[in-house]
């Protein structure tokens, strides 16, 4: 084990929640702007496929010592919601966000048990709750619009319907972070849809898709501040983005920090990235195929628990 890999990081949550579906499908809704998403919402064969890939992936991690909170979703009203991660944020000091969300599917997915349970397993002294915003048109869908570096307190966001300039402005100024907002796209030049399809911020390294950044001095400035932070900066390429890799959360185990990703986005990385990677977490790749045609992969499936547990 490398050194500094076991030690606490306020970056790396010991505890997620994930929510298990009994009725998934692509959602259509959501498509226009997901260049992501793969597949039909007609495949009848998706629905049992989804639910055993998120039971190993929750068996995966807490067989390295991660604890999940895996909650059930018999609805067929919400077909994105093994996607929690957009819908709820916790931070350090017992805060809870709530946040407005574009596509109207997507608002069922909030759930007062899952704001119950942290409440009554963690230390939470304040919900601040954002969904009010959707009746103007303002959307902020979570750490999919943001990137969060917990340590030095940037909130990287690129530009686009989900996330609104002034919904962003109200979360960072409630929860203490620096906006950083950037424009990108892909390489068929169509405006990237969620931050952390691109870009993963882990305590010593920054995965980013650096030339889908489309402002030049923007991308030089980003590097910067990744930099100055400590942090080693992983440049991802157009594919390797597509296949997800920039879709991973680090994640604190029983043995040290873990990055989870997905087989997809495992095989898209070459052995100078992973040695990279490797040098203070481990890699633990999760399958997730089926999950992956929705147009999001782990790390949207994976919403970390920074609060402090009871007893």
């Amino acid at each position: 084990m490398m050194p500094g890999r076991s030690s606490y990081s306020i970056q790396a949550p010991a505890a997620v929640v994930m929510v298990r579906p009994h009725h998934f499908t692509v959602n259509t809704e959501t498509a226009a702007d997901n260049r992501f998403q793969a597949g039909s919402a007609t495949d009848d064969d998706l629905g049992p496929r989804a639910f055993t890939e998120i039971t190993r992936a929750a068996e995966t991690l807490r067989s390295h010592g991660v604890e999940v909170h895996l909650f059930e979703d018999a609805s067929t009203e919400t077909p994105d919601s093994v996607f929690p991660n957009n819908w709820f944020s916790t931070h350090a000091g017992g805060h809870v966000a709530i946040y407005p969300m574009k596509a109207a599917s997507r608002r069922r997915e909030r759930r007062s048990d899952v704001v119950e349970m942290l409440k009554t397993r963690y230390r939470v002294q304040e919900v601040i709750d954002y969904s009010g915003l959707e009746p103007d048109g303002l959307f902020l869908e979570g750490t999919g619009a943001m990137v969060l570096d917990h340590i030095d307190r940037v909130a990287y966001a690129v530009r686009s319907a989900r996330t609104d300039p002034i919904a962003l402005e109200r979360f960072s100024t409630h929860f203490n972070f620096e906006p950083m907002v950037f424009d990108a796209r892909d390489g068929a030049g169509v405006p990237i849809y969620h931050t952390n399809v691109l870009m993963c911020v882990a305590t010593d390294f920054a995965m980013i898709g650096l030339g889908m950044l489309t402002d030049p001095a923007r991308r030089l400035e980003i590097v910067a501040r990744l930099e100055r932070s400590g942090r080693r900066v992983i440049a991802l390429s157009y594919d390797q983005v597509a296949c997800f890799a920039g879709n991973a959360l680090e994640l604190q185990g029983r043995e040290g920090r873990i990055l989870a990703l997905s087989t997809t986005a495992r095989a898209a990385l070459d052995e100078d990235q992973i040695a990279a990677i490797e040098e203070s977490a481990t890699l633990v790749a999760l399958d997730i195929p089926t999950i992956e045609m929705a147009g999001g992969s782990v790390r949207c499936t994976l919403a970390g628990i920074h609060l402090t547990p009871r007893g």
